[in-house]
């Protein structure tokens, strides 16, 4: 890793991408990208009605201009030209046991677009998140990751995330298991 926290093969990007702070405007986007960027993720490997509901509990554009609207909450757009390929949302939250420190800062989600997968933007998107939870003075990030998400957990864990914790993360009615990995900024 790079002194910025980013990993060293940022630049396989071939497209020029840039990372800007959402708004309120945004909720419909944010609606879309997130709703179909969990469906990508995780519809194989949920019920179908599972996932719908849990769809329409978290991603409704109500619900995302709620989250943006939040002072406590920034989400980021990962953009190339005009398209959105990618987001993650940061917020302040009180942090499960094992998670250390005394300005954490939760990473509620981070989803880039599948046809983007390998191609630089998680590792860029990360960057500018740990950035950005520096700029909130935090020092310690978390997040919860599916314990059935091997590439995920592979993925934080090249930036420095080690497994603290677990909790019971509901889609729908199934209750399934997130580990709770954390790192210092």
């Amino acid at each position: 890793m790079t002194a910025a926290g980013r990993a060293p093969d940022e630049g396989m990007i071939e497209e020029r991408m840039e990372v800007r702070r959402g708004s309120v405007a945004d909720a419909g986007l944010l609606a879309a990208l997130a709703s179909s960027t969990f469906a990508d993720t995780f519809g194989g490997a949920n019920r179908p009605e599972d996932l719908s509901a849990h769809l329409a509990d978290a991603y409704g554009v109500e619900q995302q201009r709620t989250e943006l609207a939040d002072p406590r909450t920034v989400v980021l757009f990962a953009e190339r030209a005009e398209e959105t390929i990618g987001f993650a949302q940061l917020r302040e939250s009180e942090p499960p046991p094992g998670v250390e420190g005394k300005q954490p800062l939760e990473i509620l989600r981070f989803y880039v677009v599948r046809r983007w997968h390998g191609r630089g933007v998680a590792q860029r998107l990360m960057g500018a998140v740990l950035d950005e939870a520096r700029r909130r003075g935090a020092d310690v990030v978390w997040l919860g990751v599916w314990e059935k998400n091997p590439r995920a957990q592979a993925f934080y864990r090249k930036f420095g995330f080690e497994a603290v914790g677990a909790h019971e993360f509901k889609v729908g009615s199934d209750p399934q298991t997130d580990l709770i990995m954390a790192r210092a900024l």
